[in-house]
């Protein structure tokens, strides 16, 4: 069983490198003042795994759209749970439940892809 959230960290550093050919938005709308000022160093995958993950990510935009800018909030732009629970004025443990469906349905669309990711 893969760890989702490692799976999907590593997609959200290849997804906001330049390298990775996906422009996606600079800022979610919303969130402007809610950003990460300080950039670490994060960990990335590699461009096959990143595009591999990206179709799963745009299956799920298609059938959960709510769940799917979760993830891309989470993971792509960094945004706290805490945080995403206090914009969306409910309770922290709705988001994270949120989270983990749409990890869910990340993790049974590579199943069913047979993907295997380099770096598990």
């Amino acid at each position: 069983m893969r760890d989702m959230s490692q799976v999907l960290e590593r997609w959200g550093g290849w997804a906001r490198s330049d390298s990775s050919g996906v422009d996606y938005s600079s800022i979610a709308a919303g969130f402007k003042g809610l950003l990460p000022q300080d950039s670490k160093i994060t960990l990335s995958c590699s461009d096959d795994d990143g595009l591999i993950i990206d179709s799963c990510l745009a299956k799920l935009k298609s059938r959960r759209p709510d769940e799917y800018e979760l993830i891309v909030l989470h993971y792509l732009y960094q945004i706290s749970k805490r945080k995403l629970a206090r914009n969306a004025r409910c309770d922290e443990k709705l988001i994270r439940i949120k989270l983990q469906m749409a990890e869910g349905f990340v993790d049974g669309s590579l199943c069913s892809l047979n993907a295997k990711l380099f770096f598990e």
